[in-house]
């Protein structure tokens, strides 16, 4: 059995191409319903802003893999100096169901959120011929530096400026301009970021929304975090929405979940990841408005992404192996 933690998937490199590549191999196994996924339970106890999640899920297509992500999440850890999110994921040989693999660290789950809004923005631009684009980036926690870091190896030579703001003043701006082909520039707030963006990603750890405006014409708005628009913000995104799964996505106080409350918004009012195999997807949504992407974490993502890391631990000789 591989062992692989936070150093061997650093070791083996943060490449983001081929990791949105793996990402858009299993949303094609999600569009030729090659998978399984059940709804992923929340567990709580104690403090109510805490959960622990687990995330079972087996992808067919070239990964063939099944497995389970199991990911605590304590928003408090970060006044204590710890990581906010800790994680494992066990892989299971999909013939026999043998556990192949124990990755153990919260990087596999940031990899793979950053290359899912990598192959969203890839979508969303291919057929957009704009450059000097506008990047905004609020909350520059792990997976807000982690975006910047993937739109500069995928995107770099089309982005003008990156526009960062977060609430803590721990930004290493002088270090992040030195590996950045684009103008980088701290925000006093996010409306500047917001209103100024043509990729929009929110990152932040919110937990009461507070965005309350319509975003730039023609932006992208990649709504990571969920729970930073107000409800009333529905009207400018009301036929623009996309999902990566809708049962996942309307709960647990998301502004899907509001949208759904309050204005009716319902499964047949939004695109998936799916959808956006269609080339001519994000042309027709842009003349509705900007479109939105609200992405809850799919489990068949993490797995995907888990088969890869262990089939490049494979090749290079990186990792532990441990006996039964």
């Amino acid at each position: 059995m591989l062992y692989l933690n936070e150093k061997h998937l650093r070791n083996i490199g943060l490449n983001w191409n081929d990791t949105t590549e793996v990402i858009a191999n299993a949303v094609s196994a999600l569009s030729g319903n090659d998978y399984a996924q059940p709804i992923k339970p929340y567990l709580r106890f104690g403090n109510p802003a805490n959960r622990i999640i687990a995330m079972p899920a087996y992808v067919g297509a070239d990964v063939k893999k099944a497995g389970i992500k199991w990911i605590a999440g304590f928003p408090d850890n970060i006044k204590k100096g710890m990581p906010r999110a800790s994680s494992v994921v066990i892989v299971n040989n999909a013939g026999t169901g043998a556990v192949e693999a124990v990755i153990n660290t919260a990087l596999l789950s940031i990899v793979r959120t950053v290359s899912v809004s990598g192959f969203m923005i890839e979508r969303y631009l291919r057929n957009d011929n704009r450059r000097n684009l506008e990047v905004g980036i609020t909350g520059f926690g792990p997976i807000g530096q982690n975006h910047m870091l993937m739109m500069e190896a995928l995107f770099g030579e089309r982005v003008a400026r990156y526009r960062l703001y977060d609430k803590r003043p721990v930004i290493p701006v002088e270090e992040i301009r030195k590996s950045c082909r684009a103008e980088v520039e701290l925000a006093s707030g996010w409306e500047e970021v917001y209103e100024n963006s043509d990729i929009f990603i929110c990152c932040t750890v919110a937990d009461r929304p507070y965005i309350d405006r319509a975003p730039k014409e023609d932006a992208l708005i990649m709504n990571v975090s969920l729970r930073d628009f107000k409800p009333e913000t529905y009207p400018y995104f009301k036929d623009t929405v996309i999902v990566d799964d809708w049962e996942e996505v309307c709960r647990e106080n998301t502004v899907i979940e509001l949208w759904n409350q309050q204005y009716g918004l319902s499964r047949r009012d939004v695109l998936t990841m799916t959808d956006v195999l269609d080339n001519d997807v994000f042309a027709r949504l842009k003349k509705a408005g900007s479109p939105i992407f609200c992405p809850m974490g799919l489990a068949v993502f993490d797995i995907a992404v888990a088969a890869y890391y262990c089939r490049r631990a494979e090749e290079l000789g990186i990792g532990l192996n441990l006996e039964e």
